[in-house]
C-alpha cells in the first residue's frame, strides 16, 4: 500500500530531479562539482494554501505535475515508502520551470 501525503496550509511535496551532468555543450560534469545553482524538482503534491490575516485562503500558483526551481538548503528532506521527497513552503519557491 502506497502512503499518501497531504501537505498542510502552503506546504509543497516535490520529487527532487537529478541534476544535469552533460551541459547543452556536451561538457561532462564530474560528481565532485559543487552543485550550489538552484536545484529542480516536480510537485507531487499541494497543500490548500496559506490562510491570511482576514480568514480567507489564499490559492496556491503551483500544481501537481509543474516542474519548479528551489534553493538547496531551503526543504526539509523526508522519506516515503523508501523515496526522498522534499516538502517546502511554496514562498520559498524560486520559480516554474516551463518547457
Amino acid at each position: 500500500m502506497k502512503m499518501k501525503i497531504e501537505p498542510l496550509n502552503d506546504k509543497v511535496v516535490i520529487k527532487p530531479l537529478e541534476p544535469e551532468e552533460v551541459t547543452a555543450s556536451g561538457i561532462v560534469l564530474p560528481d565532485t562539482v559543487d552543485q550550489e545553482k538552484p536545484m529542480q524538482g516536480e510537485v507531487v503534491a499541494v497543500g490548500p494554501g496559506k490562510r491570511q490575516d482576514n480568514g480567507e485562503v489564499a490559492p496556491m500558483s503551483v500544481a501537481v505535475g509543474d516542474k519548479v526551481l528551489f534553493t538547496k538548503y531551503a526543504p526539509d528532506e523526508v522519506e516515503i515508502d523508501k523515496e526522498e521527497y522534499l516538502v517546502i513552503e511554496e514562498d520559498k519557491i524560486l520559480g516554474i520551470v516551463r518547457d
